[in-house]
Order: C-alpha cells, then structure tokens, then sequence
C-alpha cells in the first residue's frame, strides 16, 4: 500500500531503485514540481542565492540560512 506522506509515489520508488536513501527520495518526490522541468533548468551554479535558499528550504536541508551560495549547491546535489 502507498504511503499517504509520499507525494509523488511513482517518484519515490524509481530514486529508491537507483540507489537514493529513503529519506532522500521522501525530500525529492514530495517537493512541489518535482520533475516537471525535465532536465532543461540551469545548472545551480547560475542560480540566484535566494533561488537556491527556495530550492534548499523545499527539500528540507537544514542549516540553510547559514549557508553562502557554494554550500547551498554542494547541499542541494549532495543531500
């Protein structure tokens, strides 16, 4: 049976076969507009701070506000 917390079931289940932790995969598919940019947004690097801030808050790292430009994108590609 789904789990009711996990937004984007079908999501979830293809980041956990690929090797993603379950609470890795909970963060991506419950972020709202998961996977709808299908691969055509622009690499973090030329993304605003504020843009990245979102991004970090929609998925849940914690310690975001302290966080400068760099450490924003190494939490977003490596959490």
């Amino acid at each position: 049976m789904p789990d009711p917390r996990i937004k984007n079931e079908e999501q979830y289940e293809a980041l956990r076969e690929k090797g993603y932790s379950k609470e890795k995969s909970a963060r991506i598919a419950n972020t709202p507009d998961a996977g709808e940019r299908g691969g055509k947004a622009s690499p973090y690097e030329e993304w605003t701070k504020e843009e990245l801030y979102e991004q970090a808050k929609n998925v849940g790292i914690e310690g975001r506000s302290k966080m400068d430009k760099k450490a924003l994108i190494y939490a977003l590609r490596n959490n």
